[in-house]
């Protein structure tokens, strides 16, 4: 029997995140849960509302079906929790899994999903970081074959934890810099670097100069086989350009490249920012 509505009776594991997990659904993709399973009143299933594609799983699960010692004393004394089960890009799927609190997809494909335990082990923040990924990855797709045409304007994840690239382009802003080759990107297109939390800001703009450049990263939290030249253009002051500016433009999240928003370049070339660099 199916239903959208919840069960009154279900009572949510102690200290889990559901609820922080399903108002974030609400705010950010004005998903509704459903409830599909009367035998599971707890399931709670978060879909797009076009393609009707899940983007995630709410589910309590005993610990002991997820490999977890119960006898551990620091655990919860209650031998259920709360997962989530979201999409993943198969590449980050292994390393992720290697981290406390995620773990292999509970009754789903492993290695396009991994379950996330909602009981605190898992910054709360990050776990929305997850559904970003998860909504876009199960997004409907509007380009088709017959009808691409090749895009120049793209917008591309940075990761501070990694990499420091604000005192590298501060340090030299003049010199032309290797970046991860990203799929489809051809010389002479514009790069906006997106960074990503603690910054969660558009920072720069930039042209590829060189692509598909065979060079490896000495960074070993970055797999790269190839590298793109790219040559600094613009930088934006923290906060210009961030994470509900480009919701506004329907970017939710950025995970890997993609298109740039005409809508977006606009408003960012409309700027009247004295710190904007050319």
């Amino acid at each position: 029997m199916h239903s959208d509505t919840f069960n009154d009776a279900f009572i949510p594991a102690a200290s889990s995140l559901r609820e922080e997990v399903l108002a974030f659904a609400a705010r950010e993709y004005h998903t509704k849960p459903e409830y599909p399973w009367a035998k599971s009143p707890g399931y709670a299933v978060l879909r797009h509302t076009d393609n009707r594609k899940w983007y995630g799983v709410i589910m309590e699960v005993p610990r002991k079906r997820l490999g977890i010692d119960t006898d551990n004393a620091d655990l919860p004394t209650s031998p259920d929790v709360d997962i989530l089960n979201v999409k993943c890009d198969p590449v980050l799927s292994g390393s992720l899994r290697m981290q406390p609190g995620i773990l292999p997809a509970y009754h789903m494909n492993k290695e396009n999903w991994i379950s996330i335990l909602l009981d605190g082990t898992v910054d709360v923040e990050q776990i929305f970081t997850f559904l970003d990924m998860s909504f876009e990855l199960t997004a409907r797709k509007t380009r088709t074959k017959t009808s691409a045409v090749h895009n120049t304007n793209w917008i591309i994840p940075a990761n501070p934890k990694y990499y420091d690239i604000e005192t590298a382009l501060a340090e030299n802003p003049d010199e032309p810099f290797f970046w991860k080759q990203s799929n489809n990107i051809f010389m002479g297109d514009i790069v906006y670097i997106y960074l990503t939390a603690p910054v969660s800001s558009l920072l720069f703009k930039c042209r590829a100069l060189e692509v598909d450049i065979p060079r490896q990263s000495e960074n070993k939290n970055i797999r790269m086989k190839r590298a793109m030249k790219l040559k600094l253009l613009e930088t934006y002051p923290h906060g210009a350009i961030g994470r509900d500016k480009l919701k506004e433009h329907g970017i939710y999240a950025v995970r890997g490249p993609r298109s740039m928003p005409q809508t977006l370049i606009t408003e960012i070339e409309h700027m009247a920012d004295g710190t904007t660099r050319t």
